[in-house]
């Protein structure tokens, strides 16, 4: 329920939008999750902003669905300031408490699970399962993150000094996490970051995508309940809306932001990289994937083929790990390739939240001129239209065809990422020449090939193998699993999130030696007598 300053800020927001009208209504969902029809986008413990309307549009219909109020970046340094204030208490914590307290956000996702999915399908676009499977995404991490709770431990190392005892110790940052995530994943890749970081004993200030602040305010009101449950500060999680070039540049440039999370282009990560690495600062970037799928002729063809349609067409061709490149086996390649254009034919594209459909809008109207201006590059530099290739305008919304081209491997478009679902189809002679056109691009995030042949399996993993972040075998380029570390290299950004030992970038590890003895020797037999 809205507090009374939640309400003062909404009444002070809607009478500025006066003349805004949206669809909110239409959605009775909306309400449940605390959400209005303009609602204050910024949050350090209480609900304010005062900066420009940002609208939240329905893919599908292009309607506006509700607005969110930005924040400034006065109210920027307001939201820091409280987090300066609420880290110490959380800080000193023991580690398992705060285990405790993520596992009641865990709790408290899973009672929303099918709201909050719905929302992120709404606002995003994505097919209604697709939505419900990234708020289970948000739900695993922190399940993760409570046993992370119990096991964060540093070494016992020996030491060559008598008396002496070495160890390894794992203390929160002493500045704080900025986290800015984009608009595919809108709830999942916020929580890989805070679920760890909470745990690890730190405060977070999120900037989610502008286009789904729906979402951003949404999750952040089920944290805040469960901080105002436990008597904890709401600054310990804390979130700001606002354009990128203002807030999200104020969140890299901030020396008081000791590590910073960034997911979201190449070209945009770079900049971001740069501003944080030129202050000492820490940071995880998430960046471009052009992601390739090898089908050998010993494949499983069944598998392959519904791994490919999934990879390339789930979430209309706009997920980090999508699969844009399919380098086929030329002695099945005709045989493959004829399967898969059939399978496109059955795909199913309209609203994803209506049942058995595959691939939902294109999140905006700027995706759609990417489209387009995709299907001629991929034309121009030679490549054959196999299926696809057409905006659907009948339909009303940000829609387009699933589409793949027939290309050779030297094609420069090959080689960069499209955010929409084009898929580009080409001959391997042997898995030799599939490994170095895998390896031959600038992105280094997700990888697959589908094979039952043991020797190519351990060479594909291998020192000369994939050289991505994500190095998979008889399963698609798209969807990780919470327990390993998600990221990538070279133009990904070389960034891991979530699952296996990322926790270690949310803390401040210090070698700490301990004398316990009269003697004072020092190390490498050196000898200094006064």
């Amino acid at each position: 329920m809205a507090s009374r300053v939640e309400m003062k800020s909404a009444t002070l927001a809607a009478a500025q939008a006066r003349n805004v009208s949206s669809s909110f209504n239409k959605y009775p969902v909306l309400k449940s999750l605390g959400l209005q029809e303009v609602n204050p986008g910024v949050f350090n413990g209480k609900w304010f902003g005062s900066g420009e309307l940002l609208p939240s549009y329905n893919p599908t219909t292009g309607e506006v669905i509700a607005h969110t109020q930005a924040g400034t970046l006065e109210e920027y340094d307001q939201v820091v300031k409280a987090m300066d204030a609420a880290k110490p208490q959380w800080a000193e914590m023991p580690i398992p408490l705060r285990g405790e307290v993520v596992r009641k956000i865990g709790e408290a996702l899973r009672q929303k699970k099918d709201e909050l999915g719905y929302l992120v399908s709404l606002e995003m676009g994505k097919a209604l399962s697709e939505g419900k499977g990234e708020v289970q995404e948000a739900i695993d991490i922190c399940d993760f993150a409570v046993g992370l709770s119990r096991t964060l431990a540093g070494q016992v190392l020996p030491s060559e000094r008598p008396g002496h005892f070495m160890m390894e110790r794992y203390n929160p940052l002493k500045g704080h996490v900025g986290i800015i995530s984009a608009f595919n994943f809108p709830c999942a890749v916020f929580f890989w970051n805070a679920a760890i970081s909470m745990v690890c004993g730190n405060a977070h200030v999120w900037k989610g995508a502008d286009t789904t602040s729906l979402v951003t305010v949404a999750c952040t009101r089920i944290i805040q309940e469960v901080l105002e449950k436990e008597k904890l500060p709401g600054a310990l999680s804390s979130m700001i809306q606002g354009p990128g070039p203002i807030i999200g540049d104020a969140i890299a440039r901030d020396p008081r932001m000791e590590l910073v999370s960034f997911t979201g282009s190449t070209k945009v990560g770079r900049q971001v990289g740069s501003i944080v690495s030129d202050r000492f600062g820490k940071r995880i970037l998430e960046l471009g994937g052009n992601n390739a799928m090898v089908v050998m002729e010993d494949a499983q063809l069944n598998l392959a083929l519904r791994a490919a349609v999934f990879a390339a067409v789930g979430t209309a061709g706009q997920r980090c790990t999508t699969l844009r490149r399919l380098y086929v086996q030329e002695s099945i390649y005709d045989q493959f390739v004829s399967s898969l254009i059939n399978a496109y034919k059955s795909v199913k594209v309209g609203d994803p939240l209506q049942d058995g459909i595959l691939c939902g809008p294109l999140h905006s109207a700027a995706s759609v001129e990417g489209f387009k201006a995709g299907v001629k590059r991929a034309q121009e530099e030679g490549g054959k239209l196999l299926i696809g290739g057409k905006t659907l305008d009948n339909l009303g919304g940000h829609f387009v065809e699933p589409t793949v081209f027939e290309i050779s491997s030297e094609a420069k478009c090959v080689k960069e990422e499209l955010f929409c679902p084009i898929l580009y189809v080409m001959k391997v002679k042997d898995l030799d020449q599939a490994i170095a056109l895998n390896n031959d691009v600038p992105q280094g995030l997700s990888s697959s090939l589908f094979t039952t042949n043991q020797a190519a399996i351990f060479k594909w993993t291998g020192a000369l193998g994939s050289d991505c972040g994500i190095v998979n075998v008889n399963i698609g380029t798209s969807g990780a699993e919470i327990g390993g570390a998600f990221g990538g290299e070279k133009e990904t950004g070389g960034g891991r999130e979530s699952g296996s030992d990322a926790w270690k970038q949310y803390m401040r590890r210090t070698t700490c030696t301990i004398n316990y003895s009269n003697n004072l020797p020092l190390a490498q037999g050196v000898v200094f007598d006064v």
